[in-house]
């Protein structure tokens, strides 16, 4: 496309945009699995040694107060540690979807900043809330705000960079989740008071209120919806940072904008298109699975043995070597062949944890299974960004995104069948990747192809044999 000519594929504006939107990435992965910490399994005492009571004494040896002590969540209470997180990714869910659309319409800087500005608000109310449903309220909107950074951050990055260098990018983009994830284990290690620990993984969430003063707006955006002369000023103040050429970029931009006429797009054209409604219900789908085991594995193997700060840095290393390995095989390979092999390679290391004893070869596997279903995440995230056109973009991730908090919902109930076999659990993460994989044969090829701008575009990628940057033909 065009924008790529005059800006640059990879510039110093692009890794200043990058190092921008990848510190929100922090905060992210604080508050989506921060539920480990605030609400970890409580060990307590009852008078006369009776299963349950109002006034248990806790053991306070390893956390001096989590949720489930502060709010007595045990016994018949019990379940309601579990509803918190379950309306946390509710709220994710809906923030995907909702800001998602936003963004579509509205840009793609104002909806960033306004769902950062509610996740440091939010996020450090929570930190003070006097009981467990007011608590648990202010965390389904942290959770939206969540949502809306997750989905608006990852596209604005995706706009910003080449098709050359963008495989890269995606996958990097992932690295500070992990890295999050695994600092989570200090917070968790050195603050061990639920409140102080909410309070600190939130503040530190405030830098991002820097995005109000620098943050520039999506030049495709601009673009799609026919804001020509901002996006001119903007292509020109970039290419002027990359040292590009800026003569006769105005010029290029109004005949571009003349032989492409831009319309409005809303999210119903994902679904009244064909071809976009089988590529997104498809895609959505492989989001679910991928969410779906990651969570309920991570979740279910955690359980299995194992120091609770080891095995919360150790899931993070183990997404961390998926995020990386990812990077050789994006540029290898073409995008559906990965996705096809990675669920079925998922699929057989979960299913084989069902037939061997539980213990180190079960874990070991589990983590095949966890770092499979992550680089899986990391691959989806970049070929639906490229699959949809500018217009529905942020919709198509924003629905995609709200397919794998619904797996994230699931999750835990799958991973609680233990106790009903060991087979059980396994088995109910195992099968659903081989659907997967077998749905995305039917899926176009994105690999090196340039980023699509109208509906038309994207109803007939896919279709017919389509060339790639490079004039060669893919299908």
């Amino acid at each position: 496309m065009i924008i790529s000519e005059l800006i640059g594929k990879f510039g110093k504006y692009q890794f200043w945009i990058c190092v921008l939107i990848f510190a929100n990435k922090f905060g992210v992965a604080f508050h989506q699995m921060a539920i480990v910490f605030l609400a970890p399994p409580a060990v307590y005492y009852c008078p006369g040694n009776a299963t349950c009571c109002d006034s248990p004494a806790y053991n306070t040896s390893l956390f001096t107060r989590t949720i489930v002590t502060e709010w007595n969540l045990i016994c018949e209470k019990s379940f309601l540690k579990d509803i918190t997180q379950t309306l946390f990714q509710f709220g994710v869910l809906f923030g995907s979807l909702v800001f998602g659309i936003i963004s579509d319409r509205y840009g793609r800087k104002s909806t960033l900043i306004t769902s950062v500005v509610l996740e440091v608000i939010t996020g450090i109310m929570s930190s003070f809330m006097p009981d467990f449903w007011s608590f648990t309220i202010i965390r389904m909107i942290l959770g939206i705000s969540v949502g809306g950074i997750m989905v608006v951050g990852f596209v604005i990055v995706m706009e910003y960079v080449g098709n050359d260098i963008r495989y890269v990018i995606s996958a990097l983009y992932h690295v500070p989740f992990t890295l999050g994830h695994m600092l989570l284990a200090l917070f968790g290690y050195y603050i061990r008071d639920y409140m102080y620990y909410q309070l600190a993984i939130s503040v530190v969430n405030v830098f991002l209120l820097i995005y109000i003063c620098v943050l520039p707006e999506s030049p495709r955006w601009l673009l799609a919806v026919n804001k020509t002369f901002e996006a001119i000023t903007l292509i020109e103040r970039i290419a002027k940072t990359n040292n590009m050429d800026i003569e006769d970029i105005s010029t290029k931009i109004e005949l571009f904008q003349l032989e492409h006429k831009p319309k409005k797009s809303s999210v119903l054209e994902l679904f009244r298109s064909p071809n976009l409604r089988k590529n997104i219900l498809i895609m959505s789908f492989n989001w679910l699975v991928s969410s779906y085991c990651f969570y309920g594995v991570t979740f279910y193997i955690s359980h299995l043995t194992g120091d609770i700060f080891i095995n919360v840095a150790a899931m993070g290393c183990v997404c961390l070597c998926g995020c990386l390995i990812a990077i050789p095989i994006l540029k290898f390979m073409n995008r559906k062949t990965i996705v096809i092999l990675g669920n079925v390679i998922c699929s057989i290391s979960i299913l084989i944890i069902a037939f061997v004893p539980e213990g180190i070869v079960s874990i070991v596997f589990g983590c095949i299974g966890v770092m499979f279903s992550f680089m899986l995440l990391v691959i989806v995230y970049l070929y639906c960004s490229e699959m949809f056109p500018t217009v529905v973009r942020n919709a198509a991730i924003g629905i995609s995104s709200m397919s794998a908090r619904m797996g994230s919902m699931i999750a835990p109930f799958v991973a609680a069948l233990r106790p009903y076999g060991q087979w059980c659990a396994p088995v109910g993460f195992g099968i659903f990747p081989l659907v997967a994989a077998l749905l995305c044969i039917l899926l176009p090829e994105t690999k090196d192809c340039e980023l699509m701008t109208t509906i038309e575009e994207g109803e007939a990628f896919g279709k017919s044999r389509t060339r790639n940057s490079n004039g060669n033909e893919i299908t």
